[in-house]
């Protein structure tokens, strides 16, 4: 039975066992949804799957639950183990902006949104519903953190094939792989800050923190257009986050002071970043971004490119794409979802806004 066969099995028959969760997937995943009762609360949610017949892979194939059609996209690491996986709704193309915000009204508490048009290395909002209010980020914020690494690049401080070292005093908690390496184990810029984007590695963030200096990341909001740079300074390593959150090492099942302590921008800043991105014009950003766009699928024949990067934590649930035309024009969609008193159902919440994501690209091409 591959592991995409086994999660529609397994999702008639929650909740599973813990033995037989950590069996078939990966510890970051595991880890990063709740532990066991989060993938039981999430395979719950969704209800029992079953696969259609018109067509698939072994990694990708379209589903039936009981709220409707899916396309189940899974990622497998080299031990064999799921890593990632997105379930993602069929959908119907919006015909106005209108119904796009009648949309998000339905994902959530406390919702801002942009879509936005980048010209000449510049972001123009075409559409916003709270686009610049400020609410935290999550993981989102290692944009600024790569902006930082290129900024150094571009100034000569740095370069993408520069070795750095695994230092134990720099280690945090997953998600990542990077924890596991020892101490002096040596990878280029460029790997730290691939991992950083791809698999929201936190240890190799904290590395780049560490190795261009909290000030130069502090600078890079407000070099990339930042509304309120101040709001995140001093800025904070993950592991000081976690330090926060978790002090006892474990995850948090509830929201843990997500207007104080977190990162924070708005939509309208995250399309300013990814403007800002676009102008450094070097390969390892678009690299490091393009390597997962969390399951979006946007049509490859009219957005043959698209990056990615979101975040989330208990209460934090955020979205953040670029996506380049057929033509050449550049698109950017950003979307915040949080509520400080109760925790979000991410995987159902995201499966719900990527169609939303989805139509806004749709109008902005």
């Amino acid at each position: 039975m591959t592991p995409l066969e086994w999660l529609v099995a397994a999702s008639a028959r929650a909740p599973l066992p813990d033995d037989e969760i950590r069996a078939r997937l990966a510890p970051s995943l595991v880890d990063g949804s709740g532990g066991p009762a989060g993938i039981n609360a999430a395979l719950a949610s969704v209800g029992p799957l079953t696969i259609l017949a018109k067509g698939g892979s072994e990694n990708r194939v379209p589903v039936r639950g009981p709220a409707g059609d899916y396309l189940l996209t899974v990622h497998v690491d080299d031990a064999g183990l799921v890593d990632d996986l997105q379930l993602t709704p069929d959908d119907l193309k919006p015909a106005s902006w209108a119904e796009i915000d009648a949309r998000l009204a339905g994902l959530g508490k406390r919702v801002s949104f942009a879509a936005a048009e980048i010209d000449g290395g510049q972001s123009r909002i075409v559409h916003g519903l709270d686009a610049d209010t400020l609410r935290p980020i999550g993981s989102a914020f290692k944009l600024y953190v790569l902006g930082a690494l290129a900024q150094a690049v571009v100034e000569g401080r740095a370069s993408w094939d520069e070795p750095l070292a695994i230092r134990d005093d720099w280690k945090s908690l997953p998600s990542g792989t990077m924890q596991n390496h020892p101490a002096g184990t040596e990878f280029p810029l460029s790997e730290f800050a691939r991992l950083m984007i791809s698999i929201s590695d936190n240890t190799a963030t904290d590395h780049l923190i560490h190795r261009l200096g909290r000030d130069a990341v502090e600078r890079q909001l407000a070099l990339f257009g930042h509304q309120r740079p101040e709001a995140n300074v001093p800025f904070r390593t993950t592991k000081a986050f976690f330090r926060h959150k978790t002090p006892s090492g474990q995850l948090w099942p509830a929201p843990v002071d997500i207007d104080e302590v977190e990162w924070f921008a708005s939509p309208a800043d995250v399309c300013r970043a990814y403007a800002g991105l676009l102008r450094f014009d070097q390969p390892e950003v678009g690299n490091a971004l393009s390597r997962n766009d969390d399951g979006l699928d946007l049509d490859a024949t009219a957005f043959p490119e698209v990056w990615y990067k979101g975040g989330s934590e208990p209460g934090v649930v955020t979205l953040h794409y670029l996506a380049r035309t057929a033509g050449g024009g550049r698109r950017a969609v950003s979307l915040m979802v949080s509520d400080p008193e109760s925790t979000l159902d991410t995987l159902p919440l995201i499966a719900e806004a990527q169609p939303v994501i989805r139509g806004a690209f749709h109008l902005l091409a």
